[in-house]
Parts: structure tokens; C-alpha cells; sequence
């Protein structure tokens, strides 16, 4: 599960890291970063999809956001009877309306008072 989660988490902060240094041109020196390398990947990919470049990034964030669900999803249903325990921990069964017997009372009661 760990190697699972660090194969999804490394390409996806690759990514995203990328586009926002090379968004906002927070180069550093290295050429990837600039934005005219920005605009020059989103220019190829929108010419070999046939579709403007400024469409591609919200259509990568929804398959980020899609692909981040699913794997959520995995997690959850195989750590699901974790989960269970927990929520029942968190938020025990609710009482019955009226005890059977109060906590206190006794059948035998000992006092003389009226």
C-alpha cells in the first residue's frame, strides 16, 4: 500500500510542482521552469490532441481530482473495518429511551426515611 500511494503521490506533485513554478515563471534557471517552455509543452499537446492549449490544464486538474478519488477509495475499502472501529469508537450506538432500571436504585433499600 505504501508503494501504491508513493506511485500515485510522486508523478501527481512532479506535476503540479512544475505547472506552478512554470505558471508563474519562478524559474531558477533551469529552462523547464520558464513560461515559455509552459506555453511550448501545453502548444504541442494542444496541436496533437487538436484542441486549444488553455483547455488542457482543467482537463488534467479533473483527471488529478478523479484519479485522487479512486485511489482514496481503495484505501478506504481496504482499511474499511479500521474505519468502522473508529467511527463506532467516535460515535458510540445511542442509548435505549427508557434504562431498565435506574443506575442506583436497589431492591433492597435500607433507609426509613418517608
Amino acid at each position: 500500500m505504501k508503494w501504491f500511494l508513493i506511485l500515485w503521490a510522486c508523478p501527481v506533485l512532479l506535476l503540479t510542482s512544475w505547472y506552478g513554478l512554470s505558471y508563474y515563471d519562478m524559474n531558477f534557471g533551469i529552462f523547464m521552469l520558464t513560461r515559455q517552455a509552459h506555453d511550448l509543452v501545453f502548444a504541442i499537446y494542444g496541436h496533437v490532441l487538436g484542441m486549444p492549449p488553455e483547455s488542457i490544464p482543467p482537463l488534467v486538474a479533473r483527471a488529478i481530482a478523479f484519479d485522487s478519488l479512486i485511489v482514496f477509495a481503495i484505501i478506504a475499502f481496504r482499511k474499511r473495518r479500521e474505519i468502522r472501529a473508529w467511527y463506532r469508537r467516535r460515535f458510540p450506538a445511542d442509548q435505549p429511551s427508557e434504562p431498565a432500571a435506574a443506575p442506583f436504585a436497589s431492591d433492597a433499600n435500607l433507609s426509613s426515611a418517608p
